[in-house]
Parts: structure tokens; C-alpha cells; sequence
């Protein structure tokens, strides 16, 4: 279980990521972030977004056309 939770469900690019990064400004560095989403470019932009920034994409899976991603906060 994540320590924090995110439900971007019904957004589409950019906003996933952007609501990801601002809400990661809360997150305590070690601490987890679960992320929900329907855009089905979330795979490529998540794990894109947690190469550039260091942060570590631990989970990632779909189920019923809904993406879950787990994300450790590194920086």
C-alpha cells in the first residue's frame, strides 16, 4: 500500500503528470505515491517523467482501462 494517493482519472496529457510532479512537492522523499489514471499515454509519460526526475516507477499496471502506478520519491 502506497503511502499517498493520487486519482487522476478523466484527465488527459499533460495534467497527469503536471498534478504528479505538484503533488510529488508533498510527498517526503522515501515515501510512495499511487497514481490512477485513464489516459492511455500515462505508460510512456510516467515512466519518461520518473527517468528525467530520479524518482523510482515501482508499480505499474491496467485493469478495466484504469493505469496504476506506484512512484517512490527519490529527489
Amino acid at each position: 500500500m502506497a503511502d499517498h494517493s493520487l486519482d487522476l482519472k478523466g484527465l488527459n496529457c499533460p495534467l497527469p503528470i503536471l498534478k504528479t510532479k505538484k503533488a510529488l512537492k508533498d510527498v517526503a522523499v522515501g515515501d510512495t505515491l499511487e497514481v490512477l489514471a485513464t489516459d492511455p499515454g500515462s505508460t510512456a509519460d510516467f515512466a519518461a517523467f520518473c527517468r528525467i526526475t530520479g524518482n523510482e516507477l515501482l508499480e505499474h499496471a491496467e485493469e478495466g482501462g484504469v493505469y496504476r502506478f506506484v512512484l517512490r520519491k527519490v529527489t
